[in-house]
């Protein structure tokens, strides 16, 4: 079976195909720095580091950037009310987003850029659009003229003859159409800015994800996705100025997951009605976490309860120990693989029912990633295990059996993150890694905005844990290295 994915832009499944064989560019909205993210921020978050670990099961090169905006209204509010700096505000809550997604057991994306050390490239994309036509420049503030992209809408299947000027458009009479969005805004007191063609100013928010988007993964992306509150007007906005400045497709597939829910309510820090991740991880597991959200498809609401998380979380224990039980049974043992032709009556049927149920997993993900249908084998293999774990006396082909359900559940979880060790237990040295790499990627942030001082110190803290930083033309590297035993 071929992988399928639901498609946003046409409202079908389609079959994947990326436009490079066996390599694909993806794209996925990251966090506003202004607070900590509440725990529907992260279900896409979590999601989307299944679908983006599935694809590289799959054997594709996956190149997976999230952006982290760090220069928005938002910040400007928050820091502001605070009475502190806008980077005091931005370096704190990026440092806990890149905590609370390690505490969530998600990969670091291959690219975290910031949007602040991206202002010139975002000048650049709107130079490209004044170029081609489509922006315009009113005392010092840029729109983008929605009017000449004839496109419009197509993702979110809005017309402009029958969008209103509503509550989420800012009324502004020197605009052409009420629908054009801010491509630069002109500096205003007590506001960050940095020098263009048009004044001072600073960026508008949707010309920052298709900057950076482009920047790493090219004119045209494989995947683009978001929560389904971003379609319109945030990725509408991104297709049309992307499309304008580059004449290609913008992203051949668009990915949208579905709102959480609290008694029915999208969950929202303007609803008053949300809680952190942190907060969540504090009372759960994060494996339960993940769990909850794998076990509905991605497109669905889910509803949140403190009681739902306490099932979910039980769910989980019930298959670590059938793990634990499996690993307990098996220990010392050294057994070949099965031999079909030896197994009959209830060992065959056993086997036929996981071969069954492996195969099943394995066409629910690859049909638009069906995380629900996918747990749910993992359920009836646990069945399986339990009943053989029952049984007093194990003959060799039900501890084989055993043996493969063990394998399979670890095979799986390369992508679902649910049975790892736990955090007490030490740091692996792939957590180790992703440790490294992020704070590479935060040096770099740090570079880019010239703040030199703090990224030296960074590269000497890493020298002195035996860690060797290599900046070079091609980017940063990383390799350990003997500690001075004199430090």
């Amino acid at each position: 079976m071929s992988l399928k994915v639901y498609n946003t832009l046409t409202k079908r499944k389609e079959d994947f195909v990326p436009q490079e064989p066996g390599k694909v560019r993806f794209y996925a909205c990251g966090p506003t720095v202004y607070d900590y993210f509440h725990i529907g921020n992260a279900r896409p978050f979590v999601v989307f580091d299944v679908f983006r670990r599935f694809l590289m099961y799959r054997g594709y090169q996956v190149i997976y950037a999230v952006n982290i905006t760090d220069v928005d209204d938002k910040i400007i509010k928050k820091a502001n009310n605070e009475g502190v700096s806008i980077r005091e505000v931005t370096q704190r809550y990026a440092r806990a987003y890149l905590e609370d997604i390690y505490k969530l057991r998600i990969l670091p994306p291959d690219v975290n850029p910031r949007a602040t050390a991206h202002i010139d490239e975002m000048i650049e994309l709107i130079r490209k659009l004044f170029e081609n036509g489509y922006a315009y420049e009113v005392d010092g503030d840029v729109y983008y003229d929605v009017g000449r992209f004839k496109d419009y809408g197509k993702l979110s299947g809005k017309k402009i003859d029958e969008l209103q000027s509503g509550a989420r458009i800012e009324v502004d009479e020197r605009k052409h159409n009420p629908l054009d969005f801010a491509l630069w805004k002109s500096a205003r007191p007590d506001e960050p800015w940095w020098e263009s063609p048009w004044g001072n100013g600073r960026p508008g928010w949707h010309i920052e994800c298709s900057t950076m988007s482009m920047k790493y993964l090219g004119s045209t992306l494989d995947i683009h996705a978001g929560g389904e509150d971003l379609i319109f007007p945030h990725h509408e906005n991104e297709i049309a100025q992307s499309e304008a400045a580059t004449g290609k497709p913008f992203a051949r597939y668009w990915m949208h997951n579905g709102f959480l829910q609290i008694r029915g309510e999208k969950m929202s820090k303007s609803l008053g009605n949300f809680l952190t991740a942190r907060e969540v991880v504090k009372r759960h597991k994060p494996e339960a976490v993940r769990l909850f959200f794998l076990q509905k498809h991605y497109r669905s609401p889910i509803n949140y309860s403190e009681e739902i998380l306490s099932e979910t979380e039980n769910a989980l224990m019930r298959l670590k120990h059938v793990l634990e039980n499996i690993e307990r049974t098996l220990e010392g043992k050294k057994l070949s693989e099965i031999e079909e032709k030896d197994l009959t009556g209830p060992e065959k049927q056993r086997w036929e029912s996981l071969q069954k149920n492996r195969l099943r997993f394995i066409q629910e993900m690859e049909d638009d990633f069906n995380t629900a249908g996918a747990v749910g084998q993992l359920f009836e293999m646990a069945k399986i295990a339990n009943r053989i774990l029952e049984e007093e006396e194990l003959s060799e082909n039900n501890q084989k059996i055993l043996k493969f359900i063990h394998r399979t559940f670890h095979e799986f979880d390369s992508f679902l993150s649910l049975f790892g060790a736990e955090e007490e237990t030490g740091v692996e040295t792939g957590t180790f890694n992703q440790l490294v790499n992020i704070l590479v990627q935060i040096r770099n942030d740090l570079r880019a905005k010239k703040e030199w001082a703090l990224a030296d110190e960074i590269r000497n803290k890493l020298m002195e844990s035996g860690i060797l930083i290599e900046d070079r033309k091609d980017g940063t590297s990383w390799k350990p290295v003997k500690k001075n035993k004199n430090n």
